[in-house]
């Protein structure tokens, strides 16, 4: 009986082996016999994969400039769940663009060191993708960057390496309000950030024509510098605020993050935006007076202590002398972003040309600054560990809008 259970199972075994072995053998062999698959083209964007979403290849293969900057931390969010894969090229320490890994799937966020001087660094950031954005830009010049080191030489830098290596779509990043000769209010001679920015479009325009200019006005959102500029403690004066002609001839359009980077992703994947300027900018204009008044309103919660003034800031050489001390002082990083220059931007109003397209030509639903800046402004709140009763405190009203017929009389 033993005897015959050893035979059985020696018998199964023999035939399950062969089973295996025939099958691995028709596979190799199926294999080997097969041609290799000849690949029509080696354009990425030929390569789609999936449905569109975060865990998809959309076929864009985007590097963006400036990506650890304030603006640039939206834009890759938005190319990241719409599928794009990333090239973010970074000059800081790498701990700074971590926070970005997670943008995109397993494998479609690339980091690469480089300099805005070093052609190499930027000619290897943007020959492997077919769009490129450039967000890089500042505030205030440095030891190391001038305006026109970053503005025009960079810039221009950037789109020629782009038509060298091929590159498709070029999204570049500007302002509003740029002239080649900017009236000036505190600075004598305008200011150079709207001067060289101006130039930086002329340079981008000459060594890519097919480029896309996007023309942002004030931004605000989270880590923003337009409402935490107001919102600090430094550019007060004791319990003022000092602005120009107490800010009654200053009109702002101020424009949410996020829409400005839905403007720069849509753009991306709209064809039609080569070669066009468009201007960034909110749905509604407002006083910066109405706005600065709206502000303080919003951190304070009780007027009688708080007690809050706003006077011309041309009748007091003290906080002008402050402020060139602060650049003084903190020339890479000057405290609560005041210096002469953002004084100087501060006054000039915004300028929104009626032939140049906005973002709502993009197809960008824009955000009101009465639905977003109350929860942007809670952290600075006076009192902040006070938990209010329910409408104990009565909500600010929103600021009044100015309309074009208002804006007229302004300079009448």
């Amino acid at each position: 009986m033993a005897a015959l259970i050893v035979t059985r199972n020696v018998l199964i075994t023999n035939q399950s082996a062969k089973g295996i072995l025939s099958v691995l053998y028709s596979r190799t062999s199926n294999y080997s016999s097969d041609a290799p698959r000849p690949l029509k083209t080696t354009n990425l964007s030929a390569m789609k994969r999936g449905t569109g979403g975060r865990s998809s290849f959309n076929g864009i293969v985007a590097t963006v400039f400036g990506c650890s900057g304030f603006v640039g931390r939206y834009v890759c969010n938005k190319l990241g769940k719409s599928g794009t894969q990333m090239v973010l090229p970074y000059r800081g320490d790498e701990s700074d663009v971590m926070r970005l890994k997670v943008c995109g799937d397993l494998g479609q966020v690339l980091f690469h060191f480089y300099d805005l001087r070093d052609e190499k660094a930027i000619r290897t950031a943007c020959k492997y993708s077919n769009v490129v954005i450039n967000l890089v830009g500042r505030e205030y010049e440095t030891k190391n960057f001038k305006f026109k080191d970053v503005h025009i030489d960079g810039a221009r830098r950037i789109a020629r390496i782009c038509r060298e290596v091929g590159v498709e779509r070029l999204i570049h990043v500007s302002a509003l309000n740029v002239d080649p000769e900017p009236e000036g209010h505190i600075i004598s001679g305008g200011s150079k950030f709207l001067r060289s920015k101006r130039l930086g479009e002329e340079a981008v325009f000459e060594e890519f024509p097919k480029a896309t200019i996007i023309r942002p006005a004030d931004i605000y959102g989270s880590e923003d510098r337009f409402l935490r500029y107001y919102a600090h403690v430094w550019r007060r004066q004791l319990r003022g605020t000092p602005l120009w002609f107490s800010g009654e001839r200053t009109v702002k359009q101020p424009v949410y993050v996020s829409d400005v980077a839905q403007g720069i992703v849509n753009s991306v994947k709209d064809p039609d935006t080569a070669g066009k300027i468009y201007q960034a900018v909110g749905p509604k204009r407002y006083k910066l007076s109405e706005l600065v008044d709206w502000f303080n309103r919003l951190m304070r919660k009780d007027e009688k202590w708080w007690g809050y003034l706003r006077y011309d800031m041309r009748f007091d050489p003290t906080f002008i002398f402050k402020t060139k001390l602060t650049e003084w002082i903190c020339p890479n990083q000057p405290i609560g972003n005041l210096h002469m220059e953002r004084l100087e931007l501060e006054c000039v109003t915004d300028k929104v040309l009626e032939k140049v397209p906005t973002l709502e030509d993009l197809g960008v639903q824009l955000t009101d600054m009465e639905d977003q800046v109350p929860w942007e402004l809670r952290p600075y709140r006076a009192s902040l560990y006070y938990d209010a009763d329910l409408n104990e405190f009565e909500t600010p009203a929103p600021p009044q809008t100015i309309a074009l017929r208002d804006e007229q009389r302004l300079y009448a």
